[in-house]
């Protein structure tokens, strides 16, 4: 598929957010540099890339796909979508991919990469956004798009300035069928979803349950709710202020979702594998801490999982 004015985009980390978004983009004929490492990399070269979607599944034969960001070089676009504790590594590993007029997207599931990403990058380039998808990488060179259909994207200017750079990326979203928005205030609408994150990770984490157990007991629907007036009086603390019905809202969301929801912090965890547990319910801990804002409900469940996430890092206290 050809497009007119296609843009020069690299995917930094191919997992499912990664994939899914950049094989649209690619799929919808924009120059889609895939940057990957390992057997990923290898399958990619290999076999192209297969989607297998609720929206429609695709295969794109041949891409592009390298782990030397210095033979793409400059590009248009920067999505990035890897972990919470490699950002900062990923920011020095994509410099080659930053020229003058480069945007950088950062697609997390909590609030610091933007800042962590300006500190090496430069604040001119980076962008804050946050998406909306259940997608994940199921082998080498295959992602899966398994809910939220369909998938979606919000974006801004770090100032909330609106700017031709942001209307040539969202008309490029959705060019390739990806819902595109720029709120008024991209800031408000990343801590929304940070409370969403918070709750749901910390708690279905702790409880090892699915959304449909832990929303609905009466021992745990109350510290749901004061887990995400937590998240707002932190916001609030940091000059982000949430809707007077963030907290409602937000309990009429969960409410909504499946019952058998799980996050992915929570699906790492109980696999034994290390999660973003310190960019999630650790980072506003941290944040709150910071602020002088007390958030008891966020510090029991950081403090009940972090055993669990030292052991997955091989990182537990040694017996004295």
């Amino acid at each position: 598929m050809s497009v007119e004015n296609p843009m020069r985009i690299a995917i930094v980390g191919v997992g499912g957010v990664g994939g899914y978004f950049g094989g649209r983009l690619a799929q919808a004929g924009h120059d889609v540099f895939f940057i990957a490492r390992g057997d990923h990399l290898a399958a990619m070269r290999t076999h192209g890339l297969r989607v297998q979607s609720i929206a429609g599944d695709f295969w794109l034969p041949d891409v592009k796909a390298t782990d030397q960001p210095a033979e793409v070089g400059p590009v248009d676009l920067v999505i990035v979508g890897v972990k919470g504790w490699q950002v900062r590594e990923a920011a020095y590993a994509m410099q080659p991919l930053i020229g003058s007029q480069t945007a950088v997207l950062p697609l997390l599931n909590g609030v610091d990469a933007p800042t962590e990403l300006a500190e090496v990058l430069g604040a001119e380039h980076v962008l804050a956004g946050l998406c909306r998808i259940i997608a994940y990488r199921a082998a080498p060179g295959v992602i899966v798009h398994a809910g939220v259909n369909p998938p979606s994207i919000d974006f801004g200017e770090l100032d909330n300035r609106h700017t031709p750079r942001l209307a040539r990326i969202q008309a490029a979203l959705e060019g390739a069928g990806i819902r595109a928005f720029t709120p008024e205030n991209i800031h408000v609408a990343l801590w929304q979803k940070f409370m969403l994150i918070c709750a749901w990770s910390g708690f279905g984490a702790t409880t090892r349950a699915p959304i449909g157990v832990w929303r609905s007991l009466p021992e745990t629907r109350p510290l749901v709710e004061r887990c995400l007036q937590e998240v707002v009086d932190v916001a609030a603390a940091r000059g982000v202020m949430l809707p007077d019905n963030a907290v409602s809202a937000m309990m009429a969301f969960i409410d909504s979702m499946p019952y058998e929801g799980t996050a992915s912090l929570q699906r790492d965890i109980m696999s034994g594998q290390p999660s973003e547990l310190d960019s999630q319910n650790g980072a506003l801990v941290r944040l709150a801490r910071a602020a002088g804002v007390p958030v008891p409900v966020n510090e029991m469940l950081y403090a009940i999982l972090l055993p669990q996430e030292l052991a997955a890092r091989g990182q537990l206290p040694t017996q004295r």
